[in-house]
């Protein structure tokens, strides 16, 4: 077996009041994917930043081709052939694909001017690699995600990165583009780079990678070799328990609708009228491929979006809903897809977050009052498992599925009718979303009404009463939960009948 292009040993690092890594080894060969697996807090972005430059280890050496390699920052990763291709793409909308692959490190005329040809041409090699079917000139925001994606790494390897780490690089494609990009990933490999594969997709390390390596609390939990590599055993060295991801067979006994929605067309598809209801007690799965009307839909009804055209009933009574202060005004909330942009505002503390929609019901006398806030935090922390030192804490400094358990306690301090949730758990590792099906559980058999839109196929299959299966803005079919398989919907989410 040939010698690691890469070992880091005995890394340790500290923040205030927190270890996040506690003498954490780990290595890598020349064309090898090795996945890096663990909770959301186990230490894996941690670990990661500390090779990509961003922070400093407390402890510990990093061994670069055997010989020690000191990364006090960012270039000295580049420099080593270290490239990071994080979740939140470091891409410019504005430029072309080949000014963003050579961002920074353009050819120059007359060391001045921008020598466009020979910028185009240097970048299309590192294009046909990737089997990007695109021309170097184009304007960046006309692509998909996944070819946004592929630019990052089409950067990466300008760099002439021999070391490549991919951070949840699937969250926000569909099923197509992550095939295409695990075909990719599969490519390099056999070109001799290393590949650190970061994801909570348990299907897809199974198909991509070689070894495992799992963190646990800021420590080496196990490694797995290619022959050992299975759901239940990553879940195992993860949480140090097993997790069932099985079927709902304790489906809620549902009511009349809670909400009802009639004629409701939004302005993304304006000629597309959708009518359906949510019963009390029920989860409602929306399948469906990106681009099919569901998220629209759900902030139409939250009022973000004004709709069109469309009636919403309320547990039996019209409501009208203009903005998201008439949809809360009526007891409708949205766990949104986009949990740090869209549900928490990132530098004030959890306590903070939790009161914001509800102010009024913490002052006296127009003022706020603290001790109120940080009661009703302290009680939603605790009912919801908020891993935290204190509701003090910046929303900020909490892992994904913390972060998502704030948003959830701002709404579930308000006594939800209906809850809409999007994209419930991506991004977030297999024990919280644990954790967070047992609430949507939880809040349906007490009367909420729940839609739960998701990419995650297993998710809908697993967790929904019913499901709508929507494509290019229309409901094509409600399967009941019993009958929803992922033939079935995939069936109706192309638009079949």
């Amino acid at each position: 077996m040939k010698e690691p292009i890469l070992q880091m040993k005995k890394i340790g690092k500290s923040f205030p009041g927190v270890r996040a890594l506690d003498g954490v080894d780990f290595e890598i060969r020349s064309g090898e994917v090795v996945a890096l697996a663990g909770e959301n807090g186990a230490g894996k972005s941690t670990l990661m930043k500390i090779l990509g430059g961003v922070y400093q280890p407390d402890e510990g050496e990093i061994f670069v081709d055997g010989e020690q390699a000191r990364i006090g920052e960012v270039s000295d990763a580049i420099r080593f052939g270290i490239g990071f291709v994080h979740q939140e793409l470091n891409v410019l909308d504005n430029l072309t694909v080949a000014e963003n692959v050579f961002l920074g490190r353009e050819p120059r005329i007359f060391g001045y001017l921008i020598d466009r040809k020979r910028l185009n041409s240097e970048a299309r090699p590192f294009l046909e690699i990737l089997g990007l079917d695109v021309a170097p000139q184009t304007p960046l925001n006309v692509l998909s995600i996944a070819k946004r994606q592929l630019v990052e790494i089409a950067k990466a390897l300008s760099l002439n990165a021999r070391i490549l780490i991919l951070d949840e690089p699937t969250s926000s494609l569909t099923l197509t583009e992550t095939d295409r990009l695990l075909e990719v990933i599969k490519d390099l490999r056999d070109r001799g780079i290393a590949v650190i594969y970061i994801s909570h997709r348990l299907g897809e390390i199974r198909e991509i990678a070689d070894r495992v390596v799992t963190l646990r609390d800021g420590r080496n939990a196990g490694v797995l070799a290619r022959d050992e590599i299975s759901h239940d055993a990553i879940v195992r060295q993860m949480v140090g328990r097993d997790i069932k991801r099985e079927k709902r067979t304790d489906r809620a006994e549902t009511g009349d609708a809670m909400l009802k929605v009639r004629d409701l067309r939004t302005s993304r598809y304006p000629e597309k009228p959708i009518s359906f209801d949510v019963r009390k007690g029920e989860i409602l799965g929306f399948a469906g491929l990106v681009g099919a009307g569901r998220t629209e839909a759900a902030q139409a009804i939250f009022g973000v979006d004004r709709p069109v055209s469309g009636t919403l009933e309320i547990d039996g009574t019209r409501a009208s809903i203009s903005d998201a202060g008439d949809a809360i005004a009526n007891g409708i909330y949205l766990v949104p897809e986009d949990r740090r942009q869209a549900g928490l505002i990132l530098e004030i503390p959890i306590r903070e977050n939790i009161t914001l929609p509800a102010l009024a019901r913490y002052s006296k006398r127009g003022l706020v009052t603290r001790s109120a806030e940080t009661d009703v935090a302290v009680r939603m922390s605790e009912k919801l498992k908020i891993k935290t030192p204190s509701v003090e804490t910046p929303a900020g400094n909490l892992s994904g599925g913390n972060q998502q358990k704030v948003v959830l306690a701002k709404w579930l301090s308000l006594e939800p009718k209906v809850l809409i949730f999007d994209e419930p758990t991506r991004g977030i590792d297999v024990g919280a979303k644990s954790e967070i099906y047992e609430l949507m559980r939880g809040l349906a058999a007490n009367g909420v009404a729940i839609m739960m839109i998701s990419s995650d196929m297993e998710e809908i299959i697993n967790e929904s009463d019913r499901v709508a299966v929507m494509h290019e803005g229309s409901i094509t079919g409600i399967l009941d939960g019993d009958n929803a398989s992922e033939e079935s919907i995939m069936k109706l989410a192309v638009g079949s009948v």
